[in-house]
């Protein structure tokens, strides 16, 4: 299939409802239909990987289609040059928090690409680096992690995050919280920082979404016994 075959199935499944709300609470801007990611998934289902595809369905800029590029993506085959690209032109939260870091951390290229994004003035971009990060986490072995770096990332997270962009901010307390999941040797270390560095706010906009303390989060994915259980992909 073509990314323009792809974008009429897409104006079939638009919702008003669902568009208003991406609109209006998500910051998603036209063009978009407004399709709901239920919808976008039986797509995935069908087309499972298409690298080329899913560049094309990106490079479009139409939110629905750039969601589902995500989704079907081959992340193995992502080039430096792609993520960049990505990562450039996600305008949203949900861009930069859910779509380029899934991809990102399936890469070859992901502490890298990641590392890279946490240092840009931008702050989605920046927001995107911290995202990838806890994606890594969430599916790399803990043999495969560099532990003293990330233990250095949490550290500057507790000496920067309350003076960081918000839509940062809240990445960065996600991060605290993957590392405290998902790396068990690092748990501890996680829940300290937590604690020294309090709650976090930030003006998500127009939503319910919270943001949570890091060390209550932690404790309740202790509390289920589901520390360092890793997810086999980011994506969800």
């Amino acid at each position: 299939m073509t990314a323009k075959e792809i974008l009429a199935e897409l104006k079939l499944l638009g919702r008003e409802s669902y568009k208003r709300v991406l609109s209006n609470n998500h910051g998603i801007k036209e063009p978009f239909f407004g399709v709901p990611v239920s919808e976008l998934k039986k797509i995935q289902k069908r087309i499972k990987r298409d690298y080329q595809l899913a560049l094309d369905l990106y490079d479009t800029g139409h939110y629905d289609a750039m969601y589902l590029a995500g989704l079907i993506a081959d992340d193995a085959r992502m080039t430096r040059q792609d993520l960049q690209r990505w990562a450039e032109k996600a305008y949203a939260r949900v861009l930069t928090g859910s779509t380029v870091p899934w991809v990102a951390s399936g890469s070859p290229h992901a502490r890298e690409m990641a590392l890279k994004w946490i240092e840009s003035e931008k702050s989605l971009v920046a927001a995107a680096g911290w995202a990838t990060l806890s994606s890594l986490v969430s599916i790399k072995n803990d043999a495969e992690l560099d532990l003293p770096e990330l233990k250095r990332l949490l550290k500057r997270v507790q000496h920067s995050i309350h003076k960081a962009p918000e839509v940062v901010r809240s990445q960065m307390n996600g991060f605290v919280i993957a590392v405290g999941s998902y790396v068990k040797p690092l748990t501890e270390f996680a829940l300290q920082i937590g604690e020294k560095t309090g709650p976090v706010t930030a003006n998500l906009g127009d939503n319910d979404c919270q943001i949570p303390f890091a060390p209550d989060y932690i404790r309740k994915v202790q509390k289920r016994g589901a520390i360092g259980k890793k997810r086999k992909s980011a994506k969800c």
